[in-house]
């Protein structure tokens, strides 16, 4: 099974720390699920796909969530 982006590849967009993925990614989609709700309802994608998708395409780093 191979998974999409790749694990190693997301983490080195994280400061190289899977950690700091794990966090940088739940913070992303629980924004994305206050903000995209109904959207999310008939989407195909759950919000931590998309959130780990955004962070592959460079859209969101780890400077850009705050506690």
């Amino acid at each position: 099974m191979m998974i999409e982006p790749p694990i190693d590849t997301l983490a080195q967009k994280a400061n190289g720390n899977k950690y700091v993925l794990s966090i940088l990614a739940s913070k992303r989609a629980k924004e994305i699920e206050t903000v995209r709700r109904t959207e999310l309802a008939t989407a195909d994608k759950k919000a931590i796909s998309i959130a780990l998708d955004e962070i592959y395409e460079g859209k969101i780093a780890p400077s850009d969530i705050n506690d």
